[in-house]
């Protein structure tokens, strides 16, 4: 299997500059042994989208509604996502979670409308700093997964350590490969022999000088990669780093 190197854009850009961003991604696909996915904000799906019509780069949206349709201002639905060409979804995100206050009630809700439309959900977890330090960071994490996913799965999940992006500490890779691991073990707990086949992105302050040692992390499945993947040059030679996966 291939690892998965995703870019959340967030809140950054507009139109003209993302579809450039894109297509330099698209020109250098075939370079990496790995599968690609760029997340704009919804302003620049469709241009991003038709950047990259014909490319190995597929596009997804950062957030979606668990509605169809219906009186929701300001929101998007996993239906509209699919009608401009994307073909994933992040949902969850630790930033969503915190300012949104969104619940794992609402994560399920959400990937469930995404799976209804055939987006890949990517779901995210992880836990705070104040968790992480009273040692309740894999009842945390657990608990995410058994609320968050509906049985029957099929996505991928990337592991943000909320406690690690923005205060100077860094997770070693024994920390990386002990919650990857949990992971994996919680999803086959709740997914049964499908759990197996989950990837498990690693999504803490990913940088082209980390890459290649945290990508090389057992039961680590890719990247999904904030920041870097604003820089085409920065995000392609993360994913330069990665690796076949048994």
């Amino acid at each position: 299997m291939r690892q998965l190197i995703a870019g959340n854009w967030k809140m950054n850009g507009f139109s003209s500059e993302s579809a450039s961003l894109a297509e330099t991604i698209a020109n250098a696909a075939d370079e990496v042994g790995c599968d690609l996915l760029v997340c704009p904000p919804f302003t620049q799906l469709a241009a991003v989208v038709a950047a990259l019509r014909g490319s190995k780069v597929a596009v997804g949206g950062q957030n979606c509604h668990a509605a169809a349709n219906g009186a929701h201002t300001g929101d998007i639905s996993a239906e509209m996502l699919g009608d401009v060409g994307c073909t994933a979804v992040i949902l969850g995100h630790s930033e969503r979670r915190h300012s949104h206050h969104e619940t794992d009630a609402m994560v399920h809700a959400k990937v469930l409308a995404a799976t209804r439309v055939g987006l890949m959900p990517v779901v995210c977890v992880g836990e705070s700093e104040s968790e992480r330090d009273a040692g309740h960071h894999l009842q945390v994490v657990g608990s995410q997964i058994a609320a968050s996913l509906p049985k029957g799965f099929a996505g991928a999940i990337a592991y943000e350590p909320i406690w690690a992006i923005g205060t100077g500490r860094t997770p070693t890779a024994a920390n990386v490969e002990a919650m990857h691991r949990y992971i994996r073990e919680a999803l086959v707990t709740r997914l049964g022999a499908s759990g197996a086949a989950v990837r498990i992105l690693y999504g803490g302050s990913v940088k082209p000088d980390n890459a290649a040692k945290l990508l090389a992390v057992p039961e680590v499945g890719g990247a999904l990669v904030g920041g870097a993947s604003l820089v085409a040059r920065d995000f392609l030679a993360i994913a330069r780093s990665s690796v076949s996966l048994a």
